[in-house]
Order: C-alpha cells, then sequence, then structure tokens
C-alpha cells in the first residue's frame, strides 16, 4: 500500500535514542522566484522497524527553517514525525566570484563618476541662476547699463543655457538610476559568502514505521542567494504598402544563483511572486513660478564642492558591443530555427513560467538566460516631440498588453527594421494595460520652436505689478510618403501662489486636445495628422504677473509616480 504524508515543521529536540540513516538526494526541481528560491529534493531510504530518524546532511545554512517541508510515500505504512533543523561545521573551502564583483566594482566606479557629473552640473546650473538675477543694467563694459537692444539675447542666451543644462542633468540621472538597479540585482543574486568553515545544515525526520518499508522522500527548503531578472526584447517592422507594422515581443529571464548546492539537470519554473526609466522623446516635467529665495552661504558653497569629472565612455563602448554582436548574428540558413518557449500557469496573483526540458545552473553565479515567452502585436506609430527640450521627433509604438502574465519591470532591447538603436525600460504592465515604446528619431520630421516675442515690464513706482510676456512657436513639417500621427507638448508655468498669476493668452495660442497631460499641471498636448509634404504650426503665448517689488524663479518639477508612462 502506497501512503503519502505531509509533515508539518516542528523544530523538535533530537532524538538520540533514534537510529539514523542518512538520506542520499538530489535536487528535482527548483522553482526561483526575483529574490530567493525553493528548492526540492528527492531521496529515497530503507525504514528499518519502530523509531528511526532520517537526516540529510550538508545543506546550505541559508535555507529558511519555517520553508522546510517534507513528504513521503513507501510500499508499506509509516509514520513521518518531527523534522530537526541543525546547524553544523562546514568544509573549509572559500568561495571567490570574481565575475560578479569586477561587475560591480565597474558599476560602482561609474557611479561614482556619475556623483561627480551630477554636482559639477549643478554647480554650473547654480552660476546660470546666480547670473540671471543680475539686471541688464549691470552687465556692460564696466559695470554700466547693457544697450536695450542686447537684452533679448541674453534672456535667450540664459535660457537656452538652462534648457541645455537640465537636459544633461536628467541623462546623468536616469543613467544613475540604471546602475542603481544594476548593482541591485547582482547583490540579489550573491549569497552569503561561504568562508572556511562556513556552517552547513543538517535535517532530520522522525519516522516510526510497523515493518521494514522502502520509502521515497521529498523535501522542499527555501534559499536565498538565487534570483531572476526580466529582459525584453522588441523588433518593430514599420511596414510598407498593404502591410501593417508590427512588433514582435520577446520575454526572457536572466537566473544567477549562489546558494552553494549545483542545480544540475531539474525542472526549472519560474515565478513573477516575491518570496522574501535615450530612445524616445524626453519627458517634460511641469514648471512651478514662485518668489526667489537667495540660498544660503553655505549651502552654494557644498554645491560648489565637488570637481568635475570625465564622463565614463562605459555607456558608449556596451552600445557598440551590442550593436556589433548583433550584425555578426545575421547568419544565412535556410530553415529557421524553433525557439523553445516556458508554459505559463497565471492565477489571480502570481504567473509561473515552467520552462521546458531539464535546466543546469551552476552555483559560482554566472548567469543564465531562458526564453520564456514570443509574441507578435500590432503596435499603433505616431511620433512625439517635446520642442521646449529638443527639435526632434521621435518614433512610438503603442499595443495593449494581452498576454495573462504581466510584465515586470526591465530592459528592452529595441530594433527598428532590423536595425538596433538602443535600450529602453519597461515598467510593471499588467495585462490590459497600454505600452508604449519608442523607436528613435523619426529624421523624416522636421521640427524648429522659435521665440515669437517677450515683453517684461519693469516697474516705475512703489506697489506696481511687473508682467512677464512670452510667445512661442512650434512648426512641424512631414517629408513622409505617408500619413503620420504626432503629438506635440508644451508647457506653461503654473503658480500655487496668490500673488502670481498666470495667464494663458487664448487669442495667440493654438488650442490643445489635450489641456493638461495626466496629473502635469501646465503641460498640454496637440495631437493631430499630419499630411505628406504638410506642416503643422503651433502657437503658445501666456503672460505672468506679480508685485514688483519681488523676484520670481522658475522650478521644474519631478513627475509623479502615477503618471509616468509605461515604456523606455
Amino acid at each position: 500500500m502506497m501512503t503519502r504524508l505531509a509533515a508539518a515543521l516542528i523544530l523538535a529536540p533530537s532524538l538520540a535514542g533514534a537510529a539514523e540513516t542518512e538520506l542520499a538526494s538530489r535536487i528535482e526541481r527548483v522553482t526561483v522566484y526575483p529574490d530567493g528560491a525553493v528548492v526540492t529534493r528527492m531521496g529515497k531510504a530503507e525504514l528499518l522497524q519502530g523509531a528511526s530518524q532520517i537526516v540529510l546532511r550538508g545543506l546550505p545554512a541559508t535555507i529558511d527553517p519555517a520553508s522546510i517541508r517534507v513528504e513521503g510515500k513507501g510500499n508499506g505504512a509509516f509514520a513521518v514525525g518531527a523534522v530537526d533543523v541543525r546547524l553544523t561545521p562546514g568544509e573549509a573551502r572559500p568561495v571567490l566570484d570574481a565575475v560578479i564583483e569586477g561587475k560591480l566594482k565597474a558599476l560602482r566606479e561609474e557611479k561614482e563618476v556619475l556623483a561627480g557629473r551630477a554636482a559639477s552640473i549643478e554647480a554650473k546650473r547654480a552660476t546660470i541662476e546666480r547670473f540671471a538675477q543680475i539686471g541688464p543694467d549691470k552687465l556692460g563694459p564696466d559695470g554700466k547699463a547693457l544697450p536695450v537692444a542686447d537684452w533679448p539675447a541674453v534672456f535667450d542666451a540664459i535660457g537656452t543655457s538652462l534648457v541645455k543644462v537640465h537636459e544633461e542633468l536628467r541623462g546623468v540621472r536616469a543613467r544613475t538610476s540604471d546602475v542603481d538597479a544594476e548593482i541591485a540585482a547582482l547583490e540579489r543574486a550573491q549569497p552569503q559568502t561561504l568562508r572556511t568553515g562556513a556552517p552547513k545544515r543538517d535535517i532530520a525526520i522522525a519516522v516510526e514505521a510497523t515493518a521494514p518499508v522502502a520509502a521515497e522522500f521529498a523535501v522542499t527548503y527555501r534559499v536565498g542567494g538565487a534570483g531572476w531578472t526580466p529582459q525584453y526584447e522588441a523588433r518593430l517592422t514599420t511596414g510598407s504598402g498593404t502591410a501593417k507594422p508590427a512588433i514582435d515581443l520577446v520575454r526572457r529571464a536572466e537566473l544567477r544563483q549562489r546558494t552553494g548546492e549545483d542545480w544540475s539537470d531539474i525542472a526549472l519554473t519560474l515565478s513573477t511572486t516575491r518570496s522574501a526609466g535615450g530612445t524616445r522623446a524626453p519627458d517634460l516635467p511641469p514648471m512651478q513660478v514662485m518668489f526667489f529665495e537667495p540660498p544660503a552661504i553655505y549651502e552654494s558653497r557644498q554645491r560648489f564642492g565637488a570637481a568635475p569629472a570625465a564622463p565614463a565612455p562605459m555607456a558608449a563602448a556596451r552600445a557598440k558591443a551590442e550593436a556589433d554582436a548583433e550584425s555578426t548574428q545575421k547568419v544565412a540558413r535556410s530553415v529557421a530555427a524553433e525557439i523553445q518557449t516556458a508554459q505559463v500557469e497565471a492565477s489571480a496573483y502570481q504567473a509561473s513560467f515552467q520552462v521546458p526540458g531539464r535546466v543546469s545552473i551552476p552555483q559560482d553565479g554566472s548567469s543564465k538566460t531562458v526564453v520564456l515567452s514570443q509574441n507578435k502585436v500590432e503596435p499603433t506609430l505616431s511620433a512625439r516631440v517635446t520642442p521646449e527640450l529638443e527639435e526632434t521627433a521621435y518614433l512610438e509604438a503603442a499595443f495593449t498588453h494581452e498576454e495573462v502574465a504581466a510584465l515586470l519591470p526591465g530592459t528592452v532591447a529595441l530594433h527598428r527594421d532590423g536595425t538596433y538603436i538602443g535600450r529602453g525600460r519597461l515598467g510593471l504592465v499588467a495585462p490590459g494595460d497600454k505600452v508604449e515604446l519608442g523607436f528613435g528619431a523619426d529624421d523624416k520630421l522636421k521640427v524648429s520652436r522659435a521665440p515669437v516675442r517677450r515683453r517684461e515690464n519693469e516697474p516705475t513706482w512703489l506697489g506696481q505689478t511687473r508682467t512677464d510676456l512670452r510667445e512661442f512657436r512650434t512648426v512641424v513639417k512631414s517629408l513622409h510618403a505617408q500619413p503620420v500621427k504626432v503629438t506635440v507638448t508644451e508647457r506653461i508655468p503654473f503658480s500655487e501662489s496668490t500673488a502670481i498669476t498666470v495667464e494663458t493668452i487664448a487669442a495667440q495660442t493654438t488650442p490643445p486636445t489635450e489641456k493638461q497631460v495626466g496629473d502635469k499641471r501646465g503641460v498640454s498636448a496637440w495631437t493631430f495628422d499630419l499630411a505628406p509634404g504638410t506642416e503643422k504650426e503651433i502657437k503658445v503665448s501666456y503672460r505672468i504677473k506679480w508685485p514688483g517689488d519681488r523676484e520670481v524663479t522658475y522650478a521644474p518639477q519631478p513627475a509623479s509616480a502615477s503618471s509616468q508612462r509605461t515604456g523606455n
């Protein structure tokens, strides 16, 4: 008779009077989570009549004792009792992971370089802002007044410099965020370092049989030092003639483990459950106008304390290596190889991917990549322009995620019509959510933006109101042979002070199709279809009023998490 029993974990004292039999076992299957793994070992033992103990020796010390579960079956009746978890001295052997340590060292050095660049850019911005506070009446030779005819050039130079500095700072912060994510992923993959004499775990299982029994046991436990990170590849075919645009979206998983035991020829499952942000147009943040408050002296000194650092060439070298690798992979063949994908099981709260076949993953921390899914979707193509920051149109592809499993945050390699164009990033995408991916600059859309006029009055008596009138003109011209959908985003400063009023001049402003983009105050969008060879003009005009005895400053506000678009 076959008997199957599940024993709850009971941390009981060792049964010293019972005979012990060592259980020879092998790892049969592993479920890997983003921050850990659950291992199932299978073993056989001949049980003696009466009470005895079955012992698994030399297991990793990182086992979570509360996660241990024991199941047994045999050709006769027997009972499983207490499970005793023992901490024993391990073998004296050092473990060195030069691969992960080298990557972490390089990433940390790059992070230090980026911090230096950010501090340098902040110092540059502070200098420009202080220069902007000097009136034109003191900018001429020998401190004399600057001719009125030269004032617009000074204002434009200050504005252009601030926009450029802001864009440089945005790029440095974006790369710093990516570096932090890579460091966190590598640190999660590292196990607790095994030093000489590192302890191990023994699991002793109390059993009792009325007669000798040939039994099989399955012991399941959770360990740290393992994890997987999602990676994606999006290949866009823009289509021509009657062919519709399409995206081949491949979902992959990169695995690493340093648990202290080799996973050889195992059944592998990946779970999205946790057991323990340019290739597109820059994102335009809202801008708030407020009264200027001079910074404290010690803050100014602190902002100028860091010395400029040379930019790291790592990102450019990595992009070149990926492009070279992509070009060498185009090998002529008569029949395309079939890509094996995982079988997905999705529930209301998680998804699991059963990797086909048997897999081996060494414990040295080296990465292993498996394909989880591959799908073809039909996107909607459009172009997005942020002319205030960059006079370039970027191609975007949007589609609805219709798979049963959510897309976890990860990097995505982007290809357009067979050409690798760079890497982006996907945020968390639930089934039914919209995905927007940027596929690089659209050179067949010509964009120009210029100030039409600016008029600022100076108060001549006490209590007079100061005004600042600004008007800008953006023109988008299509060189495509087919109609294209274009979205232009512009911003008007907003104020939270009742003493500062911002007024949009409707007569000189093109009505937007979206007055406010998400929850970004002051950011509007104009979406239109542009026929071949035609152009579209967009005007924005506004007036700011504030008391004449005060100074105002403009501060870009970070976008909230709810307003971020899904994609890279």
